[in-house]
């Protein structure tokens, strides 16, 4: 399994929200690049990017962070506000290992799968739950779409890579939810990757055994709950690195 650690971006800086909300946001680095540096020196090869403005009004605020964060020798992939072709080349041309599409996923039929042809495993989905539905435009808006109806749809189209988090777990500091990730697993071929509340070496190799592509480290690593270099290593024995 391959550990992502997670810089949020907003303004320009690395921040960790508390359940998706906005007002409550901690702001850990006005540096996000040397955070990215010590991801890489603690072992890492990849690393999971979000610009949270981005996704929240679909501009590329954070873009010139990105394209730092991109010197970094580090396997990015990156979400937030990714809902045109035009941005997708952006961020390829930076390098960028997988685009991300979240919000344009639901709200424009026929992108994902127009995309997917021309791009590839280069286009991943993230599938954000909120109570079990589908939430977009950076959590603040929540639709009638379940999750897992969706993430069979994502599966048909092609999709190789999903990114599900489970909102009320991220930023909590409160463990992952297995049971989500391995009903999903029974449902979809895509890879998965999880995201929200792990916190722990425990939750690693629990999501180890379920045989998923990958994890996301976030809040955790910044208050150091968990050491990234013993999660890679607890997490590595079943994974890869992105290529």
């Amino acid at each position: 399994m391959t550990i992502f650690p997670a810089i949020d971006l907003f303004n320009g800086c690395a921040v960790r929200l508390f359940k998706g909300d906005y007002a409550q946001m901690t702001v850990y680095s006005d540096d996000p690049a040397s955070v990215a540096r010590s991801f890489r020196d603690a072992g890492a090869s990849n690393l999971h990017v979000v610009d949270l403005e981005g996704a929240k009004d679909g501009t590329t605020a954070n873009f010139e962070t990105i394209r730092k964060l991109a010197e970094s020798s580090l396997s990015l992939q990156v979400g937030g506000g990714i809902r045109t072709r035009d941005v997708i080349e952006k961020y390829c041309d930076l390098g960028v290992s997988r685009v991300i599409l979240g919000t344009a996923a639901v709200t424009k039929p026929g992108f994902v799968g127009e995309m997917v042809a021309h791009f590839g495993e280069r286009i991943a989905v993230g599938i954000d739950l909120k109570d079990g539905y589908v939430a977009i435009k950076g959590w603040t808006e929540v639709t009638g779409r379940t999750g897992m109806d969706f993430c069979r749809e994502m599966d048909a189209l092609g999709v190789k890579t999903v990114i599900c988090t489970d909102i009320s777990k991220d930023g909590v500091l409160g463990g992952a939810n297995t049971a989500l990730y391995q009903s999903l697993s029974a449902e979809i071929k895509a890879d998965i990757i999880a995201s929200g509340g792990v916190t722990s070496l425990e939750d690693i190799r629990a999501l180890r055994s379920l045989g998923l592509y990958g994890a996301i480290l976030g809040k955790a690593l910044y208050t150091g709950h968990i050491d990234l270099k013993a999660a890679i290593q607890e997490a590595k024995q079943s994974g890869e690195a992105l290529r």
